[in-house]
């Protein structure tokens, strides 16, 4: 399993993973100010973009792919689904990620009687149920939801619904939306010992603060940072503030 990535830049390597439904073009604009100091790889998951579907979407192995693919220790940013990855990437080769940026991500999307930081697991189905007969609607629709509660949230939302489709059309989104329904990646917080900057938004309907909160609290090198006016999507409604946080981030632990 080898995934697309475009490659930009040049320095200390930085990985980023993209959430569901997207590609690594999501990515283009911050990854093109981050090229300046970085050799920026935005990959595009299996099923997603470029990358070739696979039959079942584990995140444990799609980690032990891109370690595969990037051996040389590396920088990860995992926003949404990708966090989930970077999470398992962090935990099981320690070695190779020299830190870690967990964006707008969970180690748990769906809610439980001991984690309530999540959507119900219903509602997630319905997603589900819907890429088969509505397939553009259901992913516009929860384009919709990401931006929910940001600025401007219409022209960002119709922003990302023009470059849905830039990478080609997604041939394997139904194992990966599996994959958030039943993955729980708690148990791993405590072997993920490199150090983690835990970016969220106080609006987010997808990924409760909540869940940032929890990762930063469990993590062995965890830190914070909230965007009180964010939704799912601060590296795009607050790119400004969201780069100025990363590249202290990442240039500390250069």
């Amino acid at each position: 399993m080898e995934c697309y990535a475009e490659t930009r830049g040049r320095g200390p390597d930085l990985v980023l993973l993209h959430g569901w439904g997207l590609h690594g073009g999501v990515f283009d604009a911050l990854a093109d100010r981050l090229a300046d100091h970085y050799c920026v790889h935005a990959v595009d998951l299996p099923g997603h973009g470029a990358s070739g579907a696979v039959g079942v979407f584990d995140a444990a192995a799609v980690a032990d792919a891109l370690a595969a693919q990037f051996p040389l220790p590396v920088h990860v940013l995992g926003w949404s689904l990708g966090g989930l990855v970077a999470q398992h990437w962090a935990a099981r080769h320690p070695s190779r990620v020299l830190s870690l940026a967990l964006v707008s991500t969970s180690p748990r999307f769906v809610s439980g009687p001991d984690w309530p930081h999540a959507q119900d697991a219903a509602a997630m189905r319905a997603v589900a149920d819907a890429l088969g007969g509505q397939f553009e609607r259901t992913l516009e629709n929860f384009l919709s939801l990401q931006t929910l509660g940001a600025p401007h949230a219409r022209e960002l939302a119709r922003a990302l619904s023009a470059s849905l489709f830039a990478h080609g059309r997604p041939q394997g989104l139904l194992p990966a939306l599996e994959c958030l329904l039943s993955d729980d990646a708690r148990p791993l917080a405590r072997d993920i010992l490199a150090p983690t900057l835990v970016l969220g938004g106080e609006r987010d309907r997808i990924t409760p603060p909540g869940a940032s909160r929890w990762l930063a609290e469990h993590l062995p090198h965890g830190t914070l940072h909230m965007f009180g006016q964010a939704s799912h999507l601060p590296f795009v409604s607050h790119a400004a503030a969201f780069e100025a946080c990363l590249r202290q981030h990442l240039d500390h632990h250069a």
